[in-house]
């Protein structure tokens, strides 16, 4: 749990004005994975991990930075025509300085601020740290500021940021998720229109665990982008034989047909999509009527297909979901995130979590040497300020 009062202690570090603070949340996908860069369905959800930052104004158009969790401080000039909106740091102060700019380029105009960042969702396990930052930032300046913004447009300035200053092109689900996100609810987004449909989290008997690999192979971000690639040239291929096809959410199930004419690995990549955003749907579905039986079950075909279809698993990954589909008060379980390492997202029946977490950390333990990092959580508020 994050320290207020630390954190409050850090701000005064920096600043001797008064902060004010904001927090918005990690995110949990129940299934929907590689959909939302093809415009089609995922179903996440708000985790109760949070990015917390205490902010305040400036007047000399810098914008510094300190974080709690890295004890590291940072500091570049908030203006857009400074610095030609292109990222002159490294690592985590990318996603800050990139929100910074992007709104600024936007129309934000203020004369900087000062920030004391603190986080409760870990890095690199698939929880999207990075848009938890990038939103509580973005609102941060945007409240302290008094510039009014539609929630969308930041979740979008936000997606931005993640494209230009990081050069990861993903999807909208983690910042729509941080934005919009309601407590005790799931999201069915369509990644298309984002539209989002809010589903109550009925699952009583059920509750979601995370299960932390702590691995992260190095190639993640550069697979991510190539699996991008593939599904773009695999719609480029499938133009030629359907009309109307502008990305492989435009495919259903009657056209898995069409992919056996498609080399490989687009044939492969494409399947993925077209089921995936099948069981997507299905899964909401089965949400909205308590089913645990049933979204669990998809839930483990939507493991496999990411294993054999996608490619994007790890010996590690698929480790842990065996471990935990044989286990007893498990109705469902899979790998979350963009692969590689991180996460699965587990549903155990709460009369069986201390026997799954038990299980899980020794057969984890014994199969790879490491320890794995288990986190109950439950469905979360999106971006907020603090009372």
């Amino acid at each position: 749990m994050v320290d207020l009062q630390k954190l409050r202690t850090a701000f005064a570090e920096l600043s001797a004005a008064k902060p004010r603070f904001f927090s918005a949340p990690g995110r949990v996908n129940l299934i929907g994975e590689h959909t939302d860069y093809n415009d089609g369905f995922v179903l996440p959800m708000a985790a109760n991990l949070r990015t917390f930052v205490a902010a305040a104004l400036r007047e000399d158009g810098q914008v510094r930075v300190t974080s709690l969790d890295l004890n590291e401080t940072s500091s570049f000039f908030a203006s857009a025509e400074v610095d030609n909106l292109q990222p002159d740091t490294k690592g985590w102060t990318r996603y800050i300085q990139g929100i910074t700019r992007t709104l600024v380029a936007a129309g934000l105009s203020f004369g900087g601020a000062d920030l004391a960042i603190a986080s409760e969702v870990p890095i690199g396990a698939g929880l999207s740290s990075s848009a938890a930052l990038e939103i509580s930032v973005g609102f941060a300046l945007t409240e302290i500021a008094g510039f009014g913004i539609d929630p969308l447009d930041l979740a979008l300035a936000a997606r931005e940021a993640e494209h230009v200053f990081v050069g990861t092109k993903s999807g909208l689900m983690d910042q729509l998720t941080a934005t919009f996100a309601r407590e005790d609810h799931a999201m069915l987004i369509d990644c298309r229109s984002n539209e989002i449909t809010q589903i109550p989290m009925r699952l009583q008997a059920t509750t979601v665990v995370i299960c932390d690999t702590n691995v992260k192979h190095a190639l993640v971000s550069s697979a991510y982008n190539e699996r991008r690639r593939e599904c773009e040239s695999a719609v480029e291929l499938l133009r030629e034989k359907k009309a109307g096809v502008n990305a492989l959410r435009d495919l259903g199930l009657q056209d898995l047909c069409l992919l056996a004419e498609l080399p490989e690995p687009e044939r492969r990549r494409a399947r993925h999509v077209v089921t995936e955003n099948e069981r997507t749907t299905q899964a909401a579905s089965a949400l909205l009527a308590n089913n645990a039986v049933e979204l669990g079950l998809l839930m483990m075909k939507s493991h496999e297909s990411l294993r054999d279809d996608f490619e994007v698993s790890c010996p590690e990954l698929d480790i842990m979901f065996e471990l935990a589909r044989n286990h007893e008060g498990v109705a469902g379980t899979r790998m979350m995130g963009g692969g590689f390492g991180g996460c699965t997202i587990n549903l155990v029946g709460r009369e069986s979590l201390d026997a799954f977490t038990e299980h899980i950390t020794n057969g984890y333990q014994q199969a790879t040497g490491l320890i794995p990092s288990i986190h109950v959580v439950r469905a979360d508020r999106g971006v907020s300020e603090l009372s």
